[in-house]
């Protein structure tokens, strides 16, 4: 979170919409207007593109279709993710949006774009020249993966970029190692690895990119086109109205909603950031404090990850890793599921017991009322099922849930899926894919290293030894080695997404589990529940950190707020653009730029009282600080907001003549009204007032005429 502090009462407007730049660990910008909406544009175009592949493939086939993914994707995200800052003359865009990608990000995006349509002129040549690159083949193959490893660093951080890199040179050095060493291998010089990974199967347009372009951007089409008819809202209405009056109603109603939203985002930190904005009010007024309702809404969303029909995006690499049915998969997670809720549940009954709560009952529909009028929002989900159930694919599954859902959405006026909001759903739909391809595609440096050298295997080897070298009881083996891979995946996990986690675990620490007779299903399962609980898990718990914004649980301002120091027009823009998170401003009421932010965002942000900090204030520099209220109608808010004011003073010469200050002082008061038509704040120019100017000492001819003037 970045604050940008302006000195100049006031209060501190928070951007409620930039708590979901926590789903990412590289946050996305926030685009000037113009260029927003052309990106939207090009992002709904891709997903048509989508959506027309399922029922008209390509017939160059899927690797062809994947380098058309990638060359339209990868441009995009170079666009949307922050990367290096550069000096302000180099972006042309500066005076218009300080978030605005510069100069050198669009030339990282026209290069991203011309090595990834470049296969396309030749691509039957360029398959077949895999033996044998070009220079220009090579050139073009090098180019993509610098671009990759800058995407993936720009989406996920440095970790799966520096792991990709190891293993790049793990396939050029190993051939270097004693032959002797489990880990030796023949060697490969540069041309050959960078064919296999632009040229072959198992890289960047191997399995984790194929499924991305395949499975993942159609869920995430779905799941926007979901939210965008209202069936997210009904899901957490719902919820509250299912539990209403016991103690332990606001846990099991947060609980719920996490496993229904599930299939909204299929995302942790994003569906515990939606749950925790609605239902921590709930949460506190039932007595939960804030480190404890953090924790309970981080844990039930990751349970959105968990949660049939959509889990999370490596459910659909499982399917493709097994080969088997994405329907197989979801009965594989049904029973983890289930216990996982029923933990949460027994975790909400003994928190309601320590912490004394109460039930909270919203103010909502009857669950009944909700369900006769909104119970269409499940059908979308039954037909996936059901579809698949059938055999029909999961592709093909979900896009004719698409197509039911935005029918149905017709049903509720307000949430019709006219051309404005089907457009943004579509555009919304890519647009939260393009994380997970950067990553999928970078991932595949790792699978092609670890076929291409056989690493899987020598790994293994060396993991089961070390398990051997303590014991020869096969059970004990085999407990030591799960919990040596439960370790590796978790302290994985803490540092790359649930998906890069998954990928690289399963190509290097699943065929050990195997080796000790685990089937290839129970390993890829049990990998991927530990990846996923890495988003709870110290130190880094994104979404446990997500959730301690909302509900003002402890966080380390050193590691989770920067602060800047900006002028007021400076912070104003950075915050229309995304930039900054929070504007802390001290200046009259109401202020020019505070207005001019409060109407061009409007519900996207509030003011936030901040008179927490007046005693301590007090106690430092005096009661020159006092509590005061910004009036609702100052800046068109629902209700006055607490805040802490300070006068305005006019300064003068210790021995400016008496007679003069006197003077001075009347003419402030005789022309009173006429500084109120100026600014409104003038109105607060009182007598009582007047007097109350410490630490600073009223000068003695301004007492005598407000003594006067009294």
């Amino acid at each position: 979170m970045t604050v940008g502090i302006s000195t100049g009462g006031g209060a501190a407007t928070l951007s409620e919409s930039e708590l979901a730049e926590y789903e990412q660990e590289k946050p996305a910008r926030r685009l000037s207007p113009s260029l927003d909406r052309a990106i939207s544009a090009w992002c709904a175009v891709i997903s048509v593109g989508v959506l027309l592949q399922v029922f008209f493939p390509l017939s160059a086939g899927t690797q062809f279709y994947l380098v058309i993914f990638l060359a339209a994707v990868l441009p995009v995200t170079l666009l949307c993710y922050r990367g290096w800052r550069v000096p302000a003359f180099m972006n042309p865009f500066k005076a218009r949006a300080t978030d605005d990608p510069g100069i050198t990000d669009w030339v990282l995006a026209a290069l991203a774009l011309a090595v990834c349509v470049y296969p396309l002129f030749d691509f039957d040549g360029f398959l077949e020249r895999r033996q044998a690159p070009t220079g220009l083949d090579v050139l073009a193959g090098a180019l993509l993966l610098v671009l990759l490893l800058e995407a993936c660093r720009r989406t996920t951080g440095w970790v799966l970029p520096v792991v990709s890199l190891l293993f790049i040179a793990y396939a050029y050095y190993g051939g270097y190692l004693p032959y002797t060493w489990s880990l030796a291998h023949q060697g490969f010089n540069f041309d050959a690895i960078i064919a296999q990974f632009t040229m072959g199967t198992a890289g960047f347009y191997g399995t984790p990119l194929s499924v991305a372009a395949s499975y993942i951007v159609l869920f995430t089409i779905y799941g926007a086109v979901l939210d965008y008819s209202g069936a997210g809202k009904f899901f957490i209405d719902l919820s509250f109205a299912a539990f209403k009056r016991s103690r332990t109603a606001p846990g099991r109603t947060v609980t719920l909603a996490g496993f229904l939203l599930g299939s909204v985002s299929g995302s942790g930190t994003a569906t515990a950031v939606s749950l925790g904005t609605v239902s921590w009010p709930i949460l506190r007024r039932a007595g939960y404090p804030p480190e404890p309702a953090g924790g309970m809404l981080a844990a039930a969303g990751i349970g959105a990850i968990l949660s049939p029909p959509t889990l999370g995006a490596a459910a659909f690499i499982i399917a493709e890793f097994l080969q088997v049915s994405y329907l197989t998969v979801l009965g594989y997670a049904v029973i983890p599921t289930i216990l996982y809720y029923l933990g949460i549940l027994l975790a909400i009954e003994m928190d309601a017991r320590r912490h004394g709560t109460t039930a909270a009952e919203p103010s909502t529909q009857s669950a009944l009322k909700l369900l006769m009028r909104f119970s269409y929002h499940f059908l979308s989900l039954f037909v996936i099922i059901g579809f698949m159930a059938v055999d029909v694919p999961p592709f093909k599954a979900v896009v004719y849930a698409v197509i039911i859902q935005f029918g149905l959405s017709f049903l509720d006026r307000e949430h019709r899926l006219t051309a404005g909001p089907f457009f943004k759903a579509l555009a919304q739909g890519t647009r939260s894919v393009l994380p997970v391809a950067a990553t999928c595609a970078t991932a595949g440096v790792i699978v092609a290293v670890t076929t291409q050298t056989g690493l899987g295997l020598n790994l293994a080897e060396i993991i089961v030894d070390a398990a051997k070298g303590l014991t020869d009881n096969p059970t004990v083996v085999l407990i030591l080695t799960v919990v040596l891979a439960a370790f590796a995946v978790l302290v994985l996990g803490l540092a790359v997404p649930v998906t890069a986690s998954f990928i690289i675990a399963a190509v290097i620490i699943a065929p050990a589990l195997v080796q000790l007779g685990v089937t290839q299903a129970e390993a890829y399962m049990f990998i991927f529940y530990y990846a996923v609980l890495s988003e709870v898990s110290p130190p880094t718990a994104l979404a446990a950190v997500a959730t301690s914004a909302i509900t003002g649980g402890k966080v380390d301002p050193a590691r989770d707020v920067t602060a800047q120091r900006l002028g007021l027009p400076e912070s104003v823009d950075a915050m229309k653009s995304g930039s900054i998170d929070a504007l802390v401003w001290s200046g009259g009421i109401p202020t020019g730029g505070i207005t001019d932010l409060m109407t061009s965002l409007g519900r996207d942000v509030k003011l936030i009282p901040i008179t927490d900090l007046l005693q301590p204030l007090q106690t430092k520099y005096g009661t020159i600080y006092a509590q005061g209220n910004i009036a609702a109608a100052a800046y068109k808010q629902p209700a006055d907001v607490a805040t802490i004011i300070v006068p305005n003073v006019l300064l003068v010469r210790k021995n400016m003549p008496d007679e003069l200050a006197e003077k001075l002082t009347k003419v402030i008061y005789d022309n009173k009204d006429a500084l109120v038509q100026v600014n409104v704040a003038a109105k607060d120019i009182t007598l009582d007032n007047a007097a109350k100017t410490d630490p600073v000492p009223l000068h003695p001819g301004s007492q005598k005429a407000l003594d006067a003037l009294k």
